[in-house]
């Protein structure tokens, strides 16, 4: 089995799997001390795992975050996961509705995606989007847990949303900067080559799909320094399309995913009302039945 090799961490990178020195031959898990026993994740549907359907995790997602906690938890039968995610929530409403919620589960481990269901409506200003992570940041690093952020997408090769390009790349550069100020781990999606490719999107072109989710969980444990054997994955062969059944595709997307999204902006409503955390409690979490490593 393979597994990425550790790169050695300072002895301040506290917030870095810490690899102890032992036989060759030991099992891989043994061999790292994970300086975490609870994760607790909060946020949007990226995190919630939309996109990344599974009958066998709660809420029927899996998700970049289940994926992650899956191998932490291979290496400490104790370690806990919690995820208080929902679709839809802007960066005020996580504020507002799950920070309060994750400190009181007392983490030493904490993910924090908010911001994209703002930066994308017409008319937010990234910088005030920006401010309100950073006071996000400010109350969760009080606890003294390891906290990982996102940036946003290279949204370059989604013609729907290349227009906010500039926008994102800027919230992106404010991610960075709070980020440095409040001494947490940055998994910087922009660079993420992979998702430039629509393959690792779902059908409604906003959300990953389960190959997505599979490589933001392998760049995430990368970003903390954990081995772990998550290989790269192929994405299925593009199938060929004539223009004509490309546009016939667009129009179909736009009517489907498009529109719907259009209209609850208009009426102020969410796809995240009336949805309930998918994992509101900690608890342990295992790969499910079927085979990890297909995405």
């Amino acid at each position: 089995m393979h597994r990425n090799p550790p790169r050695a961490a300072r002895p301040e990178q506290q917030g870095c799997a810490v690899v102890e020195n032992r036989a060759s031959d030991a099992d891989p898990a043994e061999r790292v001390e994970l300086p975490w026993s609870r994760f607790v994740a909060i946020g949007d549907s990226f995190t919630e795992g939309v996109g990344d359907p599974d009958a066998d995790s709660p809420g029927g997602l899996r998700g970049w975050a289940d994926r992650f906690a899956e191998v932490l938890g291979g290496f400490d039968a104790e370690f806990s996961y919690a995820n208080l995610a929902v679709r839809g929530k802007l960066i005020q409403q996580i504020s507002d509705e799950q920070v309060d919620a994750a400190l009181d589960l007392r983490p030493d481990l904490i993910s924090v995606c908010a911001g994209g269901n703002d930066v994308i409506r017409p008319g937010t200003d990234p910088d005030e989007v920006a401010a309100k992570l950073d006071r996000v940041l400010e109350r969760l690093s009080e606890t003294g847990a390891t906290i990982l952020v996102f940036t946003g997408v290279d949204v370059a090769f989604q013609p729907v949303f290349r227009s906010i390009r500039g926008k994102v790349a800027i919230f992106n550069e404010n991610v960075r900067k709070v980020a440095q100020r409040h001494d947490c781990i940055v998994v910087d999606q922009w660079a993420i080559e992979e998702l430039q490719d629509s393959r690792y999107w779902a059908g409604d072109r906003l959300h990953l799909n389960a190959l997505g989710h599979h490589t933001i969980a392998r760049a995430a444990l990368d970003a903390l320094n954990v081995p772990h054997d998550l290989a790269p994955l192929d994405p299925p062969a593009l199938p060929v399309r004539t223009w004509r059944h490309a546009r016939k595709e667009d129009v179909v997307w736009a009517r489907e995913h498009l529109v719907p999204w259009v209209v609850r902006r208009i009426k102020h409503v969410s796809s995240g009302d009336h949805i309930e955390p998918k994992r509101p409690l900690p608890g342990t979490v295992r790969i499910p039945r079927h085979d990890a490593g297909d995405a």
